[in-house]
């Protein structure tokens, strides 16, 4: 081990390069929980241990998230993290950077490890590529997908009912008063997006309007703030007086883009957002959101996990949650 890599380890378990080269050595004079800090260490840093402790590897699960600076991605992050250490399962998070590391490679790098189980949040397991799930499937890697971007069969999921989320934010906006409502959605392809659209086209439909009405009060864009500032322009030139949107950053870019149409929210336009993320009652105005149960999903989460681990529960089961509209000052009547 090179010089670099034991100062990695000495520094992740809270020791000293000595007591770490003790424990390779196989040395009797370590405390077992020293021992063990320098262990899971050695799982963290991705370096093989030695042949002696192999048997004895705690299990490392992979937490595989699209990026950090979504908050609602970082919120169920640090809510499995906690679950999976209380059940001496040591998660590791895998996140796309900006150099190009992909799902792909994460799943490569997790293979070689003893690893025993991947949660991907919010991402897209189909992005892995055929090789990599069939290597994952062929191993019977237990695994869990939490918000999954894309269509999957014969893999356990964890997610909230999107199309029953759209239509709580539409029924809230027309009980205001507002009758010309839009949508701001994640890109085409995206499944929770296309769940909620199919909650927009039920909804228009009780209410008697026309597809080809709808469909032009609908925007898809990426899942930022500058996302949701593009897309409004065109809403706001078909008279929508509100507006739903898929995440509080698409909902955040509406409320900017707003004002720089010199829109007042929620005064000539209210916003829903999607996720209640951090923060969201301390923007201004306070953002209505449709709130997710983050707690009440990663435990779900941990526990399909653990089951599939233990070699109680199939891989293909669905676990569904309701999300809860929190009605803050970015929505208000219809204006006159």
């Amino acid at each position: 081990m090179t010089k670099r890599r034991l100062s990695q380890v000495a520094e992740y378990a809270g020791v000293s390069e000595a007591t770490v080269g003790r424990v390779l050595n196989g040395s009797p004079d370590v405390a077992s929980a020293t021992r063990e800090a320098v262990l899971s260490a050695l799982d963290v840093c991705g370096i093989e241990r030695p042949s002696r402790y192999r048997a004895e590897r705690a299990a490392l699960i992979g937490l595989v998230v699209p990026d950090l600076q979504n908050p609602i991605f970082s919120a169920f992050a640090e809510a499995l993290c906690g679950l999976l250490n209380k059940r001496g399962l040591i998660p590791v998070l895998c996140t796309r950077t900006a150099d190009g590391v992909s799902e792909a490679h994460y799943i490569e790098m997790l293979l070689k490890q003893n690893i025993g189980g991947i949660v991907f949040i919010g991402a897209s397991y189909a992005d892995a590529g055929p090789e990599h799930g069939r290597a994952l499937r062929e191993r019977r890697v237990p695994m869990v997908l939490l918000n999954a971007a894309d269509e999957n069969t014969g893999v356990a999921q964890v997610r909230v009912d999107d199309a029953l989320a759209a239509d709580q934010a539409l029924t809230h906006l027309a009980a205001l008063g507002h009758e010309r409502i839009g949508m701001i959605l994640g890109p085409v392809g995206h499944v929770p997006s296309a769940r909620k659209l199919a909650g927009f086209a039920a909804f228009c439909a009780r209410r008697g309007i026309a597809a080809d009405e709808w469909r032009r009060m609908v925007a898809h864009a990426l899942f930022t703030m500058e996302g949701g500032a593009t897309a409004l322009p065109r809403l706001l030139a078909e008279g929508v007086t509100g507006i739903v949107c898929a995440s509080d950053a698409l909902a955040l870019g509406a409320v900017r883009g707003a004002r720089r149409q010199g829109v007042s929210v929620p005064r000539d336009l209210s916003v829903v957002g999607f996720d209640d993320s951090p923060f969201m009652v301390a923007t201004a105005p306070p953002l209505t959101t449709a709130r997710q149960p983050i707690q009440a999903m990663a435990s779900a989460v941990v526990a399909s996990l653990a089951a599939q681990i233990d070699g109680l529960a199939g891989a293909n089961e669905l676990m569904m949650f309701d999300t809860e509209l929190i009605v803050r000052g970015s929505t208000a009547a219809r204006p006159n």
